[in-house]
């Protein structure tokens, strides 16, 4: 009886360590495919779809091969998506360093990204990642707007300081005999008018959705060029 519990017992042991040890092993299988699929995309100049299985592989969170910065900085760079293409291939030359099979490549590409990085950084019309901004909607590009008080949240009123909200305050006597007071500062409300808007609910402060800045970024590729529409809004 006892042999065969210690049998069922060590079999029981023997599947459970198993499941366990094949959980812990990477699924590197489909990360083969990933990048073959990804490969051969880029082949058939599918460059979204490559992105897209990119995409894919990195949040998994199963291992990158040594070589996939290197070709998704390629497939960014197809995307016009030049800082993040440059983020990669940074990484890949970090990593990889001259021994990288691609390394040749890699710095070729580092010398056809240095003009469209620097035509990002000198462009006032985009953002640092190279998509174009446009006015904000919320604002009309006026960066100030009317909108509901930050300060009081729209209420027109804000807590007493002085006596914590409650309208009295307390003091001690000669006879160490605690005593009651209105507090002078909000004559016993326990509240005060917002000095931020008076009391009118609202305030005149940098618009919230572009922090002040009159514009938000599209995901529209910049060509660094002057739209007649903003001719026109210059001129205003």
């Amino acid at each position: 009886m006892n042999y065969r519990f210690l049998l069922l017992f060590g079999l029981i042991i023997v599947l459970v360590c198993s499941k366990l040890q094949a959980q812990a092993i990477p699924n590197l299988g489909q990360t083969d495919r990933w990048m073959k699929g990804a490969l051969a995309a880029m082949e058939r100049n599918e460059f979204e779809t490559a992105n897209s299985i990119f995409r894919n592989l990195i949040d998994s969170g199963l291992p990158l091969p040594e070589e996939m910065p290197y070709y998704f900085a390629e497939t960014l760079f197809q995307l016009k998506q030049y800082d993040n293409s440059q983020n990669f291939l940074n990484k890949y030359l970090e990593l990889s360093g001259f021994r990288g099979e691609n390394y040749q490549s890699a710095q070729e590409l580092k010398k056809k990204l240095a003009q469209p990085i620097a035509e990002i950084k000198a462009c006032d019309l985009c953002t640092i990642q190279g998509y174009r901004y446009e006015t904000c909607e919320n604002c009309m590009g006026q960066q100030k707007i009317e909108q509901s008080c930050s300060y009081c949240r729209a209420v027109g009123v804000v807590g007493c300081s002085r006596c914590a909200g409650s309208g009295m305050i307390t003091k001690r006597n000669i006879f160490n005999i605690v005593e009651y007071f209105e507090c002078e500062r909000c004559s016993g409300k326990g509240r005060l008018t917002c000095p931020t808007c008076e009391g009118t609910k609202v305030e005149t402060s940098n618009c919230r959705v572009c922090d002040g800045s009159g514009k938000t970024p599209t995901e529209v590729v910049c060509d660094h060029k002057v739209t007649e529409h903003q001719h026109e809004e210059e001129k205003l």
